[in-house]
Parts: C-alpha cells; sequence; structure tokens
C-alpha cells in the first residue's frame, strides 16, 4: 500500500507528467447529480454537445447546464462519432473536452432512464448503457491526446468520459464522486477500473460511501494530472488553443505553465488513508461495518460516523454488488470491467432481482423525499444468489456488450 507521505506529499502542477497515472495509462504512440433541472429541454442533439474547432485541435463542449450537463443516449452517441471522425482526420492533433456551466457533467440522465423504465421501455436504458460504455472505451483507446476540464461537478458517468484521457485539469470548483449506492445502482462507466487503482482501499471507501473529493485531493491520489483556479481557466484554454501539435509534451507544457503547489486540506480523507485500510479492507460489507463501529468507538472520530451514515442510507443490495464488482476490476483491464458493468447495469434496470434503481431515483431525484425503501431492506436480507444473478447475463439470448479490442488494442500498449 502506498504512504501517505507518498500519497498526498506536495504535488506541483509544474511537475505533473504528461503519462497517465499507472491505472489509467497508456504509452501514446506519435465521472449523478446534485439536484440538477431534468425538464425537457432543446432535443437537438447539435446544441447539447457543441464543438469548437481550433487551428489543430477540436473541442467538444457538453452543454445541458441546467441538467448539470447529464448524459442522454444521444448526446454519448454524437460523442463518439465525433471522436472516431477527429481520429482519422490528420489535420487534427488533440482532443478538448468541457462542460458548460457550474458542471463538467454530472453523469447519467438518471431520470430519463427511470421514466424509460416506468414506461416499459428497457431497450432504450440497454441502448444507453452500450453507447456509453462503447465511448468509455474508444477514450480509453484514443490515439490522439486528450485534454478534459473537469471544473464543477464530475460524477458517475461524466468521470467515466473524461478519466480515461491522457490529461484531465481540475480546479477549486471541482467536485468528484460515485454517488450510485445510494440510488440503489453501482459504480459504472468504468468506475471499478479506476477506483480498484487507487491507493489501498480508497476506491472501496468512495465506492461504497459515495464520498467526495476536491481537485486537489484527485491531483494528490492520481485522478488528475493538472490542477488550474478556475479564473485561470481562459488562459489556459487560450493557450492550448493556439497549439500547432500532436506531442503531449508540448501540451503538458502549456498545461503546466499555470501551475503551482497543492497540498490537501488536514479534513481531508486522504490524511486517514490508514483508518480508510483498516476498515474498507475487508472481505464483506457487514465486516466494513463492523470494522467502522469498532473504530468509532475507540476513536470518537467523526469521520466514521459519517461513513456509517451513508453505508446505512446506501441500499444494501447496491453495497454488497459493487464491493465485489472493485475487488474483481482490480484484476481485470478496462474491457472486462466495462463488460461486467454493463451486465450489472443490464439487471438493474430491468429489475431482475430488485426495483432498487428506480426506488433511489424516485426518492433522491423525482420525489425527493429522501427516504427510498430498499428491497432487500437490509444487508442479512441480500443473499449471494442474489449478488450473483446481478453479474450474470439476463439470458442465454442476451448479446455481451461487444467493444473492438482487437482492432485497437494492438495499437495501445498499456502500462500496469
Amino acid at each position: 500500500m502506498q504512504s501517505l507521505k507518498a500519497l498526498v506529499g506536495l504535488r506541483s502542477r509544474n511537475s505533473c507528467s504528461f503519462q497517465r497515472p499507472r491505472f489509467l495509462s497508456h504509452h501514446y504512440q506519435r465521472p449523478f447529480s446534485a439536484q440538477p433541472n431534468y425538464a425537457p429541454q432543446n432535443d437537438d442533439v447539435e446544441d447539447q454537445v457543441l464543438v469548437q474547432g481550433r487551428a489543430k485541435s477540436r473541442a467538444s463542449i457538453l452543454n445541458r447546464p441546467s441538467a448539470l450537463n447529464a448524459l442522454t443516449t444521444s448526446m454519448v452517441a454524437r460523442l463518439k462519432r465525433l471522436y472516431e471522425s477527429w481520429e482519422e482526420n490528420s489535420n487534427i492533433g488533440f482532443v478538448f473536452m468541457k462542460g458548460s456551466g457550474r458542471a463538467f457533467c454530472s453523469g447519467a440522465d438518471v431520470v430519463t432512464l427511470y421514466r424509460l423504465i416506468n414506461d416499459g421501455n428497457v431497450e432504450e436504458c440497454k441502448k444507453f448503457f452500450e453507447t456509453l460504455y462503447k465511448f468509455v472505451y474508444l477514450q480509453r483507446t484514443y490515439l490522439k491526446p486528450h485534454v478534459a476540464i473537469l471544473d464543477g461537478i464530475t460524477m458517475g458517468g461524466g468521470a467515466g468520459i473524461s478519466l480515461p484521457g491522457m490529461f484531465r485539469v481540475v480546479t477549486e470548483k471541482t467536485v468528484f464522486a460515485n454517488p450510485e449506492t445510494q440510488m440503489g445502482f453501482h459504480p459504472d462507466a468504468g468506475a471499478s477500473y479506476y477506483l480498484s487503482r487507487l491507493p489501498g482501499y480508497l476506491g472501496e471507501y468512495l465506492a461504497l460511501t459515495g464520498d467526495k473529493l476536491n481537485g486537489v485531493e484527485m491531483i494528490a491520489c492520481g485522478l488528475a494530472t493538472h490542477y488550474s483556479l478556475n479564473a485561470r481557466l481562459a488562459w489556459v484554454e487560450e493557450r492550448v488553443g493556439k497549439l500547432i501539435t500532436d506531442e503531449p509534451s508540448v501540451i503538458e507544457t502549456a498545461l503546466a505553465q499555470y501551475g503551482d503547489l497543492v497540498y490537501p486540506d488536514r479534513g481531508s480523507v486522504l490524511h486517514k488513508i490508514d483508518t480508510v485500510d483498516r476498515c474498507f479492507c475487508h472481505d464483506t460489507v457487514e465486516e466494513i461495518i463492523d470494522a467502522l463501529e469498532k473504530e468509532a468507538a475507540e476513536s470518537y472520530d467523526e469521520w466514521c460516523k459519517t461513513a456509517l451514515k451513508k453505508l446505512r442510507e446506501a441500499s444494501p443490495l447496491s453495497l454488497k454488488i459493487t464491493l465485489q464488482s472493485i475487488r474483481e476490476g482490480r484484476f481485470q483491464t478496462l474491457d472486462q470491467c466495462l463488460a461486467r458493468e454493463y451486465r450489472i447495469s443490464l439487471n438493474g434496470v430491468s429489475k431482475r432481482v430488485s426495483n432498487d434503481f428506480c426506488e433511489g431515483v424516485r426518492a433522491r431525484l423525482v420525489d425527493k423525499d429522501f427516504a427510498p425503501k430498499w428491497d432487500p431492506p437490509s444487508l442479512a436480507d441480500v443473499s449471494k444468489d442474489m449478488v450473483d444473478c446481478c453479474f450474470s447475463r439476463l439470458d442465454e439470448f442476451e448479446p455481451e456488450l461487444q467493444l473492438p479490442t482487437a482492432l485497437r488494442e494492438p495499437h495501445i500498449l498499456f502500462v500496469f
């Protein structure tokens, strides 16, 4: 396990390498929302994903600010088409992504998914997850440098479409989280890959509790590569936008131009990494809760009480699914993680074992009574068979997630 000193040591924005952290890296050969408004908006997908042409680059801009740039099937499909065409265009050296308003991207438009399920249109939900996960994989294997500006809310699928890229720029306004267990769902869009590769058992902690990280913490644990004050982003974008290059080192130099020292504050969970490891290293959710209760009794640490509260508010089934998913992700490639997450997601929206996803969305984003009625209602009621069922195919005729691994991965040298 990494030491606390190594984890939260001073990090210079100027000293960031253009290479991705070990758990996100490949050698280049040449991310649920905080109460968004899900009211119907302009259906023109070209307005929801804007494009800016630059001298040697292209920028995609997520543009549903009133919904915190929550992703729909049509938005992700447009992103995928754009990125595929840009990758083939020899006149484009690198690609840039950002969001409009106070969010980069709050994740999937789960209220739309909730309504589709209630209308009996589960096939459209399946299409969303298939499209999203294929775009995440495209990002992971992209042949050109990618710069994501994660300014503001970056949650769930919003992290999924940005963290696989080469450069991830965060600010003092960045809020990162995977709050899916509170929604009766599971961290997906590659989350079981990148969370499982965080130091120690930090990934299990973030996945189970849905706790947030700020931009400095993302730098410290390797989720982000560069930190910039929000007020300087216009300068950063102007500087990068003028580059005539496809060289990662040149882009790195431009991003680092406005760098300085960052250090997690004293209240950061990263200063509790030893406690996180002691409590979240266990094999079952029940043992994790027992460890937290023991730690709380011995230390009187408010952090333990808060973590326990979040675990008790989450869907019991989601907690068990999530822990197993993260643990399996430690030993799998991204494409394997996405295939497993796809099966879990399809089982969730199909209500094969439980209605917890719809119930969680209803309680938090539709009726907003924050009183979900989970089924099963407790960890003791969640059987191994239930969890195993969520990891299996819906039926023998349900196709698995098909990713172009044979086509794309021969061009990529993964570093683990």
